[in-house]
């Protein structure tokens, strides 16, 4: 996007945002390409992310087309590094891994009675009483076992999937085509593909009704939910955003935009047990259960078992965990963005990435590794 204008082949529109190589330009300009709201970091200070660098065996970040990363071991910030005109300040999209900071969010709102996770969707949206998710709980929302039929295939040109995209406004609308939104999207969801509570299913439309769920039980827009609750208690340095779509609701199974020191932050506060400065920010209990009671079986019967194979991984309040004596959190989202707990360790690794497929086996591998190399550098308690 240089020159003024920049040539024709070089500009980052609404059709090929999320492509390469025009991602690497517009996964840190999101806000010039589609609406978004603010999520304000408060006047207060900043969690302060002391500096001690380490020299760790990251190997060719380049080769997962890293734009922005953050090591931090406990509580230091060991290791940062950006590219493709990232900086520390630059907010980047998080794709998915936006779910896995909803499902925080979730749990504060659930210790604070704001949320009733074995309370039925339809009780608090009856517009989707005639939808697939009728008897469905806001449980299966959280952890992605609700029986509606949905493809989520990342590579589609038709079907539900590009209707959803065109809903949230990521996707431009063909000459002569009626303006959609989101929460009139879930109408299209009637047909079941199985029972609620049954195998891991991955559906991202999922995410924004919990969000449109979050922000009726609460009577607050999402935005200033997630800003109250846990952006500004948790020291976020910079505001956050959230995309949106013609009539402001929010993107909440990928839109969010933040810097890779706030998306480290995040995963400091769950090394911590969800506590800043002795105080508490996300409840310990649902941290214990995000790490102890998601249901492998669930996994096992689910599509994303071989992106991550030989893995014992379960899902759980729409966050991962590898299961073993050493548990490792994480959250995912195509193109290469991740976060990585490791509490025995007390390490953190938020990566942001501007990979060409929305998911490719090869580079979530090299990922894994990276973590896998700094983990043996950094042996658990």
């Amino acid at each position: 996007m240089n020159g003024f204008p920049p040539a024709r082949a070089d500009q980052v529109t609404l059709a090929n945002w999320r492509t390469a190589p025009y991602n690497r330009w517009a996964f840190h300009h999101v806000r010039e390409l589609v609406p978004t709201a603010a999520i304000p970091r408060g006047a207060e200070s900043a969690w302060e992310l002391s500096a001690g660098p380490m020299d760790l065996p990251v190997g060719d970040l380049a080769a997962t087309n890293t734009d922005g990363i953050v090591i931090l071991h406990q509580g230091r910030m060991v290791f940062e590094q950006y590219a493709n005109g990232m900086t520390p300040s630059s907010p980047h999209i998080l794709m998915s891994v936006s779910k896995s900071l909803i499902g925080l969010l979730a749990g504060i709102m659930v210790e604070r009675g704001m949320l009733d996770p074995n309370r039925d969707v339809t009780d608090v949206v009856p517009e989707l009483k005639a939808t697939a998710y009728r008897g469905a709980t806001i449980r299966h929302l959280l952890d992605m076992r609700v029986g509606v039929a949905f493809d989520e295939n990342y590579l589609a040109t038709s079907g539900l999937i590009i209707a959803y995209r065109k809903s949230t406004g990521w996707n431009p609308l063909v000459l002569g085509e009626a303006a959609s939104d989101l929460r009139s999207f879930f109408g299209n969801l009637t047909q079941a593909d199985g029972p609620h509570g049954g195998r891991f299913h991955y559906v991202s439309p999922n995410t924004d009704l919990l969000g449109w769920v979050m922000e009726r039980s609460a009577g607050r827009r999402f935005a200033d939910l997630m800003s109250e609750l846990l952006w500004q208690p948790m020291g976020a340095e910079y505001d956050a955003l959230i995309t949106v779509d013609r009539l402001g609701a929010p993107r909440c199974a990928g839109g969010l935009c933040l810097t890779t020191r706030d998306l480290a932050r995040v995963g400091q506060l769950i090394a911590q047990g969800g506590r800043r400065a002795g105080v508490a920010v996300i409840p310990q209990s649902w941290i214990e259960d995000i790490f102890s009671a998601g249901d492998p079986q669930a996994w096992l019967a689910g599509p994303f078992v071989p992106l991550f194979p030989g893995q014992p991984i379960h899902y759980r309040s729409k966050c991962y965990v590898v299961r073993g004596e050493r548990p490792l959190f994480f959250g995912f989202g195509i193109h290469g963005q991740h976060l990585f707990v490791d509490r025995s360790a007390g390490l953190v690794i938020a990566k942001f990435s501007s990979q060409a497929a929305p998911l490719d086996v090869g580079r979530i591998a090299e990922t894994l590794a990276l973590v896998e190399r700094i983990r043996k550098c950094l042996p658990g308690s």
